[in-house]
């Protein structure tokens, strides 16, 4: 009886913080009907805002995946001086709010920063550029306890074995964590999609240039066009269900074996 009472607790505030405002969310977005739902989303800006979502999460989601899962590696397999502090800085972007990177963004890379000037005398240009927020934690704190679960032992029996380390990474590490690894590829694929505060700062807000989704859906909220806001809400949705569904079409393939 009170696992029941439990469940039913728990999928009520699931209920009430998720499924109910999404839901909302779809009903107004096609209240009158699919034809100016679709009208809002296919416009020249809002296909340039999803592209360079799109965009951005096609850099994003590699670049961390690659660099959390060496970082993991480095925190969990190797000793070095500062270990503890760049365990630290790891969190460092899950407790500061994106504004707060972005800002430090602005105030190293614009034009009168410290390091803008000289970026901009080379032809680089950080800010008010395409912007790319990095999602490095998730992959990283995915990873990290996985590593420290299935220990060294298989690792050092490869090795004496003959196995060079990128095979022994390949054939004996990388299965072990993979799992981690997608979580924490889903994690920074929602991320680097719904990314507001820091892309805000230092994209500059040009529409058709720098704008991406999440900013296109506060103009035309801002705008009183909330058919369009509504309508890119759901694209960025659809987006994050369909990684969630492809995470979910392979584990069961991967299980069965």
């Amino acid at each position: 009886m009170h696992k029941w009472v439990l469940r039913l607790l728990g999928l009520s505030y699931l209920g009430v913080l998720l499924a109910a405002p999404v839901g909302l969310v779809f009903w107004r977005t096609f209240e009158h009907g699919f034809g100016p739902a679709w009208d809002a989303v296919t416009t020249p800006e809002a296909k340039h805002a999803l592209t360079l979502t799109v965009l951005i999460a096609a850099i994003v989601v590699p670049a961390n995946t690659v660099f959390g899962v060496i970082c993991a590696l480095a925190i969990v397999r190797r000793r070095f001086p500062g270990k503890g502090l760049v365990n630290a800085l790891v969190d460092l972007p899950l407790a500061l709010s994106p504004v707060v990177v972005g800002l430090a963004f602005l105030l190293l890379y614009s034009r009168n920063g410290w390091f803008g000037g000289w970026l901009t005398d080379h032809g680089i240009q950080v800010v008010f550029a395409l912007p790319i927020f990095v999602s490095l934690p998730f992959v990283v704190r995915e990873v990290v306890p996985v590593l420290r679960e299935i220990g060294i032992e298989q690792e050092q029996a490869a090795a004496t074995l003959g196995a060079t380390p990128f095979q022994t990474f390949r054939r004996v590490t990388l299965p072990a964590i993979r799992w981690a690894v997608g979580y924490g590829v889903v994690l920074t694929t929602a991320r680097s999609l719904g990314e507001f505060g820091a892309v805000s700062v230092v994209s500059g807000h040009i529409v058709g240039k720098t704008e991406t989704m999440t900013l296109q859906v506060q103009d035309r909220f801002q705008s009183f066009d909330y058919v369009g806001a509504y309508a890119g809400s759901v694209v960025l949705a659809l987006l994050a269900i369909a990684t969630l569904l492809a995470m979910s079409l392979f584990k069961p393939k991967e299980a069965t074996r």
